[in-house]
């Protein structure tokens, strides 16, 4: 592996206004306080790629003879293994689920390892053969990285960081800037599979059947979308922050509301069990195989149609729709046909899910 390599930056949120925090409490992504480090910080230093634009999950370039989609991401979850993936499969497939969602085909990932002194090799080779399998799944391929040593108690095991290239098709313009008022709001399967999984490991959780992180590449998916029906307005993968932080920040970004029907929102018994055991909201909770999708409503039954024929689709659902109203907000309709609103987080619920 090369020492070389080309640094790059993406940031998945709009940001607000003042930086009060401190790096300590602005671990994980997708809360106020990450949105305030962001411009505190990052922003005004390195600026965004087309001034204006709302953030997405990965930077388009203009290139000679086409575009390409770039994305960097960083890897920290604990436990190192988990119920249906590890670190090293999440990598993979976290990087390559950022490019797909700004429409592109992957072409090639690079992985840095900071390692921690003492860290044991079957370990590590358990992680680097779970990030193989992941990327000829995915279909791409690890072409360059870096390995880093820090001494014992410094590293937690293993940190990977990614960056990923990936081609966009001609026709395709997918950004939160497209989101309009009547488009349909779809997503890809159920929701809080992944952080659920977390927990159950750290919280020493029983289920009946255990239950496995959602860590599934959604290229194919993506796709199969554009091919058939190439006039997808935005996507957005419902990692930290979940569902909620996903639509929260594409709503700011696009400036449109976003209605919701709580009873359409696919959540498995299991994980509404676990979260009203843990006190947590499901719309929050972590997926590393799933996507939210804004379509035009003329679009959004053929959309549904496609999702279902799909094995990376487990009971995607349409949930709601874009409005004119409440510009920059979310609401959910309950069962109960009350409205409440969905912000948010001033922190994070679940740290090191990712």
């Amino acid at each position: 592996m090369s020492d070389e390599r080309t640094e790059g930056m993406h940031w998945t949120c709009p940001v607000p206004r003042d930086v009060h925090a401190t790096v300590q409490m602005a671990h994980g992504g997708g809360g106020r306080v990450m949105r305030r480090l962001i411009e505190g910080f990052f922003l005004p230093a390195f600026g965004a790629t087309e001034p204006g634009s709302p953030p997405h999950d990965a930077a388009v370039l203009e290139v000679p003879g086409g575009r390409l989609a770039m994305t960097t991401d960083t890897f920290v979850v604990s436990p190192l293994f988990f119920p249906g993936g590890d670190i090293g499969k999440l990598a993979v497939y976290g990087t390559v689920n950022d490019l797909a969602m700004a429409g592109a085909k992957p072409l090639a990932l690079s992985a840095g390892f900071i390692l921690e002194e003492g860290l044991p090799l079957e370990t590590l080779r358990r992680i680097v053969e779970s990030m193989r399998r992941a990327a000829d799944e995915a279909g791409v391929k690890i072409v360059t990285g870096d390995t880093k040593v820090v001494d014992r108690g410094k590293g937690d095991g293993i940190f990977i960081n990614t960056a990923g290239i990936g081609l966009v098709g001609p026709n395709v313009d997918i950004s939160p800037r497209r989101v309009r008022p009547g488009d349909a709001v779809l997503v890809s399967g159920d929701l809080g599979r992944h952080g659920i999984a977390i927990m159950s490991v750290r919280e020493g959780l029983g289920f009946e059947a255990e239950l496995e992180s959602d860590c599934a590449s959604l290229a194919g998916l993506v796709e199969t979308l554009l091919d058939a029906d190439p006039d997808v307005h935005c996507l957005r993968d419902l990692t930290r922050g979940g569902l909620a932080a996903a639509l929260c920040e594409i709503a700011d970004g696009a400036g449109v509301g976003i209605e919701l029907d709580e009873a359409s929102i696919p959540i498995i018994p299991p994980v509404a069990g676990a979260c009203e055991l843990l006190g947590l909201d499901p719309l929050y909770v972590a997926n590393e195989g799933r996507l939210v999708a804004f379509v035009p409503v003329e679009a959004a039954q053929r959309t549904l149609e496609i999702m279902q024929a799909h094995p990376a689709a487990v009971q995607p659902a349409i949930i709601g729709r874009v409005t004119e109203t409440h510009a920059g907000t979310v609401q959910v309709r309950t069962s109960f046909g009350a409205e409440r609103i969905i912000d948010l987080l001033s922190g994070e619920q679940m740290p090191r899910i990712c």
